[in-house]
């Protein structure tokens, strides 16, 4: 029987604003799109903890035996400087500025994206498409967005029609904003646009002659709307209508509403029945800005290059760290914070890691199937990782008190116990334990180092087809030997 029959789970919906029993539309099976990165600098540490909080959702889903689509796109073209209709490509500037083709900008922040998140210890998502890949499925969008008379073509660009849409629709339906009052402080047209009204948004531009990101459309040579990417491949791969949309609660308004619009123009129905928004993150009381200094980036962060903290912190402390608050709330960044998270991570990795050594006896004191529960409890309403965290911390007590001989475990409830401490600790909260690691490696430097020997051994004995075996066979293993001066060194 799959785990999640007998786990009923609670997600606070922002289309609602409440908590709503999670009921997919297909059973077994959870379809979730999370708006990705725009790839045009290094990841920060806000877009970290946002892809982090959906991560141990994804995580939750897996371990509660769900079939999960997850797809999270890449954002390569269309995002308009300060996320607006007018302006500059956020990539193309990027590529004015280095003098780079605006692709080997999108590699470049990419592949960081990717070495970022695969240090903190991310699952890769079931897909990940980009923009440009789906130039075609948002011109089709367009084409019937303008069928229905709420998109227009207007010198060469294309605008979806707010107040047309909101005659029959509501433009406002998650944010909660009245177009009304959002028409009515919004500036007059100067007359330069060719909007029909303020708060019309763009589905496809015109490019300019100096414009090198262009495709062809029916339209004009240009690009895609921001906000229509991601209508285009959320639907592609989870279909019209899917279970859950997430992303960072700064895109609500307008990139979510934008989303919704297009997909009830286009398709007629409501796109997601579990809109889910993460909150943001700040440095030492104050919003991250890179104008005034305070700022930090994931990797200075684990490298200790940077003049906010004390040191450097590994990765799985500062995801330790971040899963400390609610996805929902904001979450404060200091010296300070990460410091007492250090310490709580390393005592929870030793009750781990001494669970192994626990005896047993014939009946136990402890109740652990409660134990256990109250941690799917808080998993269950609405992820609550800090509340899960509080119930591991129960966990060590009780092991420590184990440890002391003051309490008991029989030994079905010791495996019962050790696997799901298992299960929360590495499975659902995605931490690492960096002992074992660090053992781990020194077990490799310690054999690739003897292999080395026996290379260097059989070139002093000429006998180079057993050193070039050598070789060979650790470059297929993924480890690069270096000959130098000093000798050989090796990297992974």
């Amino acid at each position: 029987m799959p785990l999640y029959t007998t786990q009923p789970l609670k997600i606070y919906n922002s289309l609602s604003g409440e908590k709503e029993n999670f009921n997919p539309i297909h059973e077994g099976n959870v379809g979730m799109y999370v708006c990705g990165p725009t790839v045009y600098s290094n990841v920060h540490l806000g877009n970290v903890r946002t892809f982090m909080s959906f991560d141990v959702i994804f995580r939750y889903f897996l371990h509660l035996d769900y079939k999960v689509r997850y797809v999270r796109n890449i954002t390569d073209v269309g995002h308009i400087v300060d996320d607006v209709d007018e302006g500059e490509d956020k990539i193309a500037k990027k590529a004015r500025l280095e003098q780079l083709e605006p692709m080997e900008v999108v590699q470049r922040y990419t592949v960081d994206f990717h070495d970022i998140l695969k240090s903190f210890n991310f699952l890769p998502p079931s897909i990940e498409p980009t923009a440009t890949g789906h130039i075609i499925e948002q011109i089709e969008i367009i084409k019937k967005i303008i069928d229905t008379g709420i998109g227009y073509e207007a010198n060469g660009s294309v605008y979806f029609d707010v107040v047309k849409y909101n005659e029959t629709n509501n433009y406002g339906v998650l944010s909660g904003r009245n177009i009304e009052d959002m028409l009515a402080n919004t500036r007059d047209l100067d007359g330069q646009s060719d909007k029909r009204n303020p708060q019309d948004f763009a589905l496809w531009k015109k490019a300019e002659p100096e414009h090198i990101m262009r495709w062809p459309s029916p339209w004009s040579d240009g690009f895609p709307g921001w906000h229509l990417e991601c209508t285009a491949m959320s639907t592609k791969y989870l279909g019209n209508h899917f279970d859950i949309h997430g992303g960072g609660m700064d895109l609500k308004f307008p990139h979510h509403e934008c989303e919704i619009a297009q997909n009830e123009a286009c398709t007629g129905q409501s796109p997601v029945n579990y809109w889910m928004h993460a909150n943001m993150l700040t440095l030492n009381g104050k919003k991250m800005a890179k104008s005034t200094g305070n700022n930090i980036l994931p990797g200075e962060i684990l490298s200790g290059d940077n003049n906010i903290l004390s040191k450097a912190f590994s990765a799985s402390v500062t995801r330790f760290f971040m899963l400390q608050a609610h996805y929902r709330s904001i979450l404060d960044f200091s010296d300070d914070a990460i410091v007492a998270a250090e310490k709580g991570y390393k005592r929870l990795m030793e009750a781990v890691d001494a669970l192994p050594a626990i005896s047993t006896s014939a009946t136990s004191s402890i109740d652990i199937a409660s134990w256990k529960q109250l941690s799917y409890d808080a998993m269950n309403d609405d992820f609550n990782t800090p509340i899960l965290i509080a119930q591991l911390f129960e966990a060590v007590r009780y092991i420590n008190l184990l440890k002391e001989g003051k309490e008991t475990i029989s030994a079905d409830d010791l495996k019962t116990f050790t696997t799901a401490m298992n299960a929360f600790v590495f499975d659902v909260l995605g931490l690492s334990d960096e002992k074992a690691a660090d053992s781990n490696n020194d077990k490799l430097e310690g054999v690739v180092n003897m292999l080395i020997g026996m290379r260097n051994q059989a070139r002093a004995d000429k006998n180079f087809a057993l050193s070039d075996q050598i070789r060979d066979q650790l470059i297929a293993l993924g480890i690069q030997l270096k000959d130098g001066k000093e000798g050989t060194t090796f990297s992974v």
